[in-house]
């Protein structure tokens, strides 16, 4: 969903609607109570956030698979596959499995590694271990209470922060910072700015830096294109695609998870044509095309990148030693 614009201000509306962010809460509080709680057997790393919205938990959980995987560790991506009608378990094929079944974020994961999606995240987590994984990595869920996580990382944009830092529907927020504080084991900061709410951390969650670096950006210097995408924040987008010089001569946004229809991707083609311009959009939207509509549009490529990598290995050993 996009974001509202009173969520990044405490202002009228975000005061107003306050008391339904109880009700928010009280929902949340109930289905933690009537969760089974379960672990798989295996070590699991969960890569979420405490707001609605691209914070950027997909990169960052292929930049935890790359660091698990240099340390010899066997990792899986487990996603509930929002956007899929997949209930799972279910392995991903990214040759076959499409974005309607299996949801565009898992099916970009499973060109990485061997990523399951299932609804009952604690029964794709096991199926998960009991084909192989030695550790899984939960592409969101955080707040998900069914399965026990051995660490908890909650990535966050910092050009948005929390936002008004209220509950949703009167900020973006999932549940109360201190709420999403408690289950953390560090904050992965994407991004240069440095949102007010990291002046009152506690001392024992530390912040790990990071910024998304384009992986193909010679490819767009000077290249005039049309820029679409289907995602929370595009502005982030747009500014990736000028920082590697491209002319972006025009602009379609769509809403987060939008699927594409036929005619839709006829007029970006007729739009571009007219503007002399090439179609460029994200890897994740290209997930949401056919096989067939994706010749003639390109792709921005990213990598997340941390300033200091040592600290998530750190991080990551203590819990692999860890029982």
């Amino acid at each position: 969903m996009r974001a509202p614009d009173f969520w990044q201000a405490d202002g009228f509306w975000a005061k107003a609607l306050s008391p339904l962010s109880l009700l928010w809460r009280a929902g949340a509080g109930i289905r933690a109570m009537k969760t089974t709680m379960r672990h798989p057997g295996c070590k699991v790393f969960c890569v979420g956030n405490f707001t609605i919205g691209g914070a950027g938990k997909t990169p960052t959980a292929i930049a935890l698979y790359h660091t698990l995987h240099h340390m010899g560790i066997n990792a899986n991506f487990l996603s509930r596959g929002y956007g899929g009608r997949e209930i799972g378990p279910h392995r991903v094929d990214p040759a076959t499995d499409t974005a309607s079944d299996v949801g565009d974020e898992p099916l970009l994961l499973a060109h990485t590694a061997t990523t399951w999606v299932s609804r009952d995240r604690g029964m794709g987590a096991e199926t998960a271990r009991n084909a192989g994984a030695d550790a899984i990595i939960m592409d969101d869920g955080l707040q998900n209470p069914s399965v026990i996580k051995d660490c908890s990382f909650a990535v966050v944009d910092s050009g948005f922060g929390i936002g008004n830092g209220r509950v949703i529907p009167a900020g973006p927020m999932r549940e109360t910072l201190e709420q999403g504080l408690a289950k953390v084991h560090a904050i992965i900061l994407i991004g240069d700015g440095n949102p007010p709410f990291l002046a009152n951390l506690p001392a024992s969650v530390p912040v790990l830096r990071a910024r998304v670096v384009p992986c193909n950006g010679v490819e767009f210097d000077g290249r005039r294109v049309l820029a679409f995408a289907g995602i929370a924040r595009p502005a982030k987008f747009h500014d990736s695609l000028r920082t590697v010089g491209a002319n972006i001569v025009a602009s379609v946004d769509f809403a987060d998870h939008h699927p594409f229809r036929p005619n839709e991707l006829a007029d970006l083609r007729q739009r571009a044509a007219a503007l002399n311009a090439d179609l460029v959009t994200t890897e994740k939207d290209l997930m949401r095309l056919p096989v067939a509509a994706r010749n003639g549009i390109s792709t921005l490529g990213i990598k997340l990148e941390f300033e200091a990598p040592d600290q998530l290995e750190k991080i990551i050993k203590a819990v692999l030693s860890d029982g």
